[in-house]
């Protein structure tokens, strides 16, 4: 935990709205300070590539603004293709030990030079089929990537303490708003608007990460062009009117089912090779967050398709809200977008 003279600000830029979100820390509780969010169109950030950096400076800026924070630290992070998670083996060693070659033993499990990408490891404790050996959870992340990220916070005058992966802020959420139960297998899946992260967990250790760069996008795109209808129509579709000129309601929920029927797929595929590579792990509960969780459709698709049950998650379920500052009712349908921004914010100066 952090006192409120190390206070820190999460911040989750997506590709489709940058979203803050500032906590206080009060003995051992997390308190609500401020939340905001601010669209981003469709073409400021394709495949995880920033396109427009200074819409996005912008945005955050009078993001910051309208919420009167003057904090310049911020907690963020980053995901997609040129993010490399591996759970390894590797023979028992200590950290210092493991810090001075982690570079030659990443080189076999890292698709790129080792010489363009940030690499950071935890030891996850023996392996248990076998004691000489220990698992490790390596990370790398490509530095001209994450120099795009930390060069948008700078221009921003802020300073990044904390540089994150989208998956590990949502476990830290998690963590701390359901907590973690020694041995159960779960799955968090996070459904964005153009991609998708699938982290399995067994106890508060994460044994398997995929991401998939499809999302909650599908569902729009799939309106607009099936029915000719434009991306704002397409969007107000998806979001449940029906009253939309020329737009026979039945196709759109006949579209929307097959879209959806489709991410879900991808999904099952991430889980099905989990249970593949896993001889005895399985998945028992399904947790669902970003965007698309909010789709009583989605989470019904995945329950079916997975057998096992999904549930949404509130990213504030153990914060402190004041009931005169935040609408509990607002909070509770934009929750779940806002869960690697809570995972952020929660984060302390000094973490990796």
């Amino acid at each position: 935990m952090f006192s409120s003279k190390k206070d820190i600000v999460g911040i989750d830029v997506g590709s489709s709205a940058v979203k803050i979100v500032r906590l206080r820390e009060s003995r051992g509780t997390y308190h609500l300070e401020n939340i905001g969010i601010m669209p981003l169109d469709s073409e400021t950030i394709v495949d995880n590539t920033i396109m427009d950096s200074t819409t996005i400076v912008d945005s955050i800026r009078n993001l910051l603004k309208s919420m009167k924070i003057k904090t310049t630290r911020v907690a963020t992070s980053v995901s997609g293709h040129s993010v490399i998670i591996r759970k390894i083996s590797l023979p028992i060693m200590t950290d210092a030990e493991l810090e001075s070659s982690i570079q030659w033993e990443a080189e076999q499990y890292i698709p790129f030079d080792i010489s363009e990408v940030n690499i950071d490891f935890q030891i996850l404790g023996p392996d248990a089929k076998d004691p000489s050996q220990m698992n490790v959870m390596l990370v790398a992340a490509k530095k001209d990537f994450v120099d795009d990220y930390t060069a948008l916070f700078a221009e921003a005058g802020l300073e990044p303490v904390v540089m994150d992966i989208d998956c590990f802020a949502v476990e830290n959420m998690f963590d701390y708003n359901y907590g973690f139960v020694d041995d159960e297998v779960i799955a968090l899946i996070d459904l964005g608007a153009s991609a998708t992260s699938v982290s399995v967990l067994k106890g508060d250790t994460s044994i398997f990460t995929r991401d998939i760069q499809t999302g909650g996008n599908l569902l729009s795109e799939e309106l607009q062009k099936r029915l000719g209808i434009s991306g704002e129509e397409a969007e107000r579709a998806k979001l449940g009117d029906r009253n939309i000129a020329d737009v026979d309601p039945d196709s759109v929920d006949e579209i929307l089912a097959d879209a959806i029927e489709n991410l879900v797929q991808e999904v099952q595929r991430s889980l099905d090779f989990f249970s593949a590579t896993s001889s005895e792990d399985r998945v028992t509960k399904v947790y669902l967050t970003g965007g698309v969780s909010s789709s009583a459709k989605v989470r019904e698709t995945l329950e079916e398709r997975l057998g096992i049950t999904a549930e949404r998650v509130d990213p504030f379920r153990n914060v402190t809200i004041s009931e005169k500052g935040f609408d509990a009712e607002y909070l509770d349908a934009i929750g779940p977008m806002f869960s690697v921004a809570a995972g952020l914010a929660m984060r302390k100066v000094g973490d990796k």
